[in-house]
């Protein structure tokens, strides 16, 4: 087999500015972003055509991770207590997951459902309908899996 080549989706300026254009989009049903309750949210991802070979063999794998840009979000926090709660430790924004990011590139690991064409079938992606699709990639235990993470308490109190 030889390999098949494909353009760049981004691109870096000489000022050291980057430039991603997304690859895809999220298509679901939920319209504004929640808590809880995305476990059982099923989310149609729908990757440009001109990638579509570039999922191929991607549903041996159960699991994916999506990398997506939050762009809905109108806040930018460098401190603050997780999910707005003052129970919550007071954390840098880089100690917790919270979408209130200087970049608003997001990471989730969910379950892959089924594929057809350039369409993934995803379960439990906490996403709202139309977020752009910056990459796709598989779970691999590997590279992903941390066996005895250390965690703060407060994370236990979070509401997923």
């Amino acid at each position: 087999m030889k390999t098949i080549f494909c353009n760049f989706l981004d691109s870096q300026d000489k000022d050291g500015t980057i430039k991603i254009k997304p690859l895809g989009k999220a298509k679901n049903s939920v319209t504004k972003p929640t808590l809880p309750g995305w476990k059982d949210v099923i989310t149609k991802i729908v990757i440009d055509k001109k990638y579509a070979k570039g999922l191929d063999r991607i549903e041996d794998y159960s699991h994916i991770i999506v990398v997506y840009w939050m762009g809905q979000e109108k806040e930018c926090h460098l401190k603050h207590h997780p999910q707005a709660r003052e129970d919550i430790s007071f954390v840098g924004i880089f100690a917790c997951r919270c979408p209130q990011r200087p970049n608003r590139i997001a990471i989730s690991t969910v379950e892959l459902v089924g594929r057809k064409d350039n369409v993934l079938t995803v379960k439990g992606l906490d996403i709202v309908n139309d977020t752009p699709i910056l990459d796709i990639k598989p779970y691999t235990p590997q590279y992903d899996k941390v066996d005895k993470p250390k965690v703060p308490d407060w994370v236990s109190r979070l509401v997923f």
